[in-house]
């Protein structure tokens, strides 16, 4: 197998993430989380927002009163998302989600955008979410989305995207591995600072095809109990040609003891 540099920071690019962004609907997303949530009991409470990039859905759910802490690897992204959350009581932390670190346990764990993506190895996805299992409450809920491997093989496969806005443009020179199951994204970002004159910025993102069978195992071996999944762009059941999953999954341990311990 190739080597590849493990996921991205997001350098360049975080400060227009938001701007090319704009189509993802992290206020549809928040109403999903919380009627998932609500339906488990979990209502108020500690969430955690494992890759929370700009911290876009990190805000709205801390609007709708739950408190939040973001996690994410990249620094430039969580500058934007202290700003966007100025006044609001949001701990973010700067660390890898494959040996994030908190000081308590959560009531339910949110990683979305396809943030398990950026794990390349099946053992680092394994340790992720024994991590997540290990600071979730009692009957805690993780619920994550991923890109498929029929996405990138099918959807995306060998692609040029390119988008010109008003200051800025970007064009995604997009590459899959059928072999390896890596996708490559070279981003190449051009930003206008006067008039006639625009910034080049340069980024390589790697991520990775995964299946539903393959994230049931990894949920299994980390001592999760898997719940259900869907399509993650459409709703409804999981089709063959799903490019997103969106799975829901349970702590179930300490739930166990506690039963044990009456």
């Amino acid at each position: 197998m190739q080597e590849y540099e493990t996921g991205c920071m997001y350098e360049s690019f975080a400060r227009v993430y938001d701007t090319f962004m704009d189509n993802v609907p992290y206020e549809t997303w928040a109403k999903d989380f919380i009627s998932i949530m609500k339906n488990y009991g979990i209502e108020d409470g500690i969430l955690l927002d494992l890759g929370c990039g700009t911290g876009s859905l990190s805000v709205l759910l801390h609007e709708q009163g739950y408190d939040m802490i973001g996690v994410d690897y990249s620094m430039d992204m969580l500058e934007i998302a202290r700003e966007k959350s100025e006044g609001m009581d949001i701990l973010y932390l700067e660390q890898d989600m494959r040996e994030f670190e908190l000081y308590g346990t959560v009531r339910a764990v949110l990683c979305v955008c396809d943030s398990i993506n950026y794990i390349l190895e099946s053992e680092e996805v394994k340790e992720v979410f024994r991590l997540v299992d290990n600071y979730l409450d009692p009957d805690g809920l993780f619920i994550f989305d991923f890109n498929t491997d029929y996405k990138y093989r099918e959807l995306i496969g060998e692609r040029v995207i390119a988008e010109d806005r008003d200051e800025m443009s970007f064009i995604w020179d997009n590459y899959y591995d059928e072999e390896d199951r890596i996708n490559e994204y070279a981003l190449s970002i051009f930003v206008q600072e006067e008039e006639d004159i625009y910034r080049k910025f340069q980024e390589f993102h790697y991520q990775r095809g995964y299946s539903l069978d393959e994230m049931k195992e990894y949920l299994e071996a980390a001592g999760l109990v898997f719940l259900s999944a869907e399509d993650g762009d459409e709703g409804g059941p999981v089709r063959a040609d799903s490019g997103r999953i969106r799975v829901i999954a349970k702590e179930v341990k300490k739930s166990a003891m506690m039963k044990d311990a009456e």
